[in-house]
């Protein structure tokens, strides 16, 4: 890594009296600013799907032709999330993420230039890519800053990032378009500004590694080694590209099956998500506002769901991450059939809302498994590989796929697929089953406490 980006360097340690506090202190800091951070990010990427009726009612786009635009971004963000997964293992994410979000920033201030079909698809494409800076180097922090026994739930509260910044861009893109009279390029800017002001804020308070700021370790803070780097002599050392693709991640069977399922969860999660202000304006007679509420909703109701699966994951599975994402899936599919079917406005709502506090269990744990799998050092790398799935096949089906889909066959075609999915996702994720089991090291723990 060149420059700036390179990893920060250690530095001597704290004294022993400091240590305690000075890592609470560091542990909150870097939290909120990885959280806040992601939030943002979502800001410049899911603020398209708030455009989208917009852009029908103003451009006169089709739904195909929507669905090819935001394309280039899920194909885009797949495989960068995959390529600066690698990139963000081996620097630092205190600038890494920072860059990403400016750049995503000036991306979508670009997006609000010009209505050209073929134009705005490049202009995606590259939101796409420096979006894909955004999980990895998260992924990097989390695994150095919090020990493997609480990383479910700790990642599981920091996952919601996601919604609070997928609900709120619903109140931020209409507020957007309000300021600027109207016009759906409003929706680009005003998230796009907010967008470029966080970067150069996050800049400020992240923090790289523990010992960058003259702590320990977090597996010596903690007294707690993962069981899957028990091959790694040097847990600190900085692995090379090769190290971390051929030897831990593309030859990781579990990462493959994860990788698989993420493709049919995102595809639920986007073809549900992206779709939602569409279908219910058009097929179920909501207004602007009403589709925006429950675009809210469907990201909100998912911060409870999301902190309750994670706690379940650690506490009553022992670290097991695919039981209680095949359960989640279950009810995804059964949430999923009610909101099809339905004409009732309530029911459409408490629907949607199931669907989002269930779906984001799988897309989180898909991603902590991905973190559980392998050296801290290749996490971003890890996590970058099934996203790559995940968006190339998944999210990008969502768009390009699904509004075919409901231009030729009708939307009852595309909630087939949708639920098709669901049992799929369900299929893979239960060849995990016992994959990551800690009962018997956490058993042992507790007789040594007692």
């Amino acid at each position: 890594m060149i420059g700036f980006l390179k990893p920060a360097p250690h530095i001597e340690r704290l004294p022993q009296s400091k240590i305690d506090s000075t890592y609470k202190r560091y542990r909150i800091q870097v939290f909120l600013s990885i959280y806040i951070g992601y939030a943002m990010y979502y800001f410049v990427r899911s603020n398209f799907s708030i455009a989208k009726s917009y852009m029908m009612t103003q451009l006169g786009f089709s739904k195909t032709e929507l669905g090819i635009i935001a394309s280039g971004l899920g194909i885009a963000y797949g495989i960068s999330k995959f390529v600066m997964g690698s990139f963000s293992d081996r620097s630092n994410p205190k600038y890494f993420l920072a860059l990403g979000l400016i750049l995503s920033g000036l991306a979508n201030l670009c997006l609000g230039v010009t209505s050209s079909i073929p134009i705005l698809f490049i202009l995606m494409t590259i939101n796409g890519w420096v979006q894909g800076m955004g999980w990895p180097p998260c992924g990097r922090t989390m695994t150095h800053w919090f020990s493997d026994k609480e990383r479910g739930v700790k990642m599981s509260i920091w996952n919601t990032a996601h919604n609070v910044g997928g609900g709120l861009i619903a109140t931020i893109a209409v507020l957007g378009v309000n300021i600027f009279g109207g016009s759906y390029k409003g929706a680009f800017y005003f998230p796009g500004i907010i967008a470029i002001a966080t970067g150069i804020l996050f800049m400020v308070f992240a923090k790289d590694t523990p010992q960058s700021v003259g702590l320990p370790p977090i597996e010596e803070y903690k007294n707690d080694y993962p069981e899957f780097e028990v091959e790694v002599k040097d847990r600190e050392k900085e692995l090379t590209a090769k190290e971390i693709l051929f030897k831990y991640v593309l030859n990781n069977k579990f990462l493959w099956i994860i990788a698989i399922a993420n493709l049919f969860v995102y595809l639920v999660r986007y073809g549900v998500l992206n779709w939602a202000p569409v279908y219910l304006e058009q097929v179920r007679g909501f207004d602007k506002s009403q589709a925006g509420w429950a675009f809210a909703l469907f990201e909100y109701a998912a911060i409870p769901g999301t902190i309750i699966v994670g706690w379940i994951s650690d506490k009553i599975f022992h670290g097991r991450r695919a039981p209680v994402g095949v359960f989640c899936m279950i009810g995804v599919a059964i949430a999923t059939f009610i909101y099809w079917k339905s004409t009732s406005l309530l029911a459409i709502d408490i629907a949607l809302a199931s669907v989002g506090a269930l779906i984001y269990g799988p897309v989180m744990l898909i991603g902590v498994s991905a973190l559980d799998l392998v050296p801290k050092k290749a996490a971003g790398t890890a996590a970058g590989f099934t996203g790559l799935f995940g968006y190339m096949g998944g999210a990008v089906l969502a768009e390009v796929l699904l509004g075919t889909i409901f231009d030729k066959f009708g939307w009852d075609g595309g909630f087939m697929l949708l639920i098709a999915s669901c049992v799929f996702a369900i299929i893979f994720l239960s060849f995990t089953w016992n994959v990551h089991d800690r009962s018997e090291k956490d058993g042992d723990k507790e007789k040594v406490a007692c």
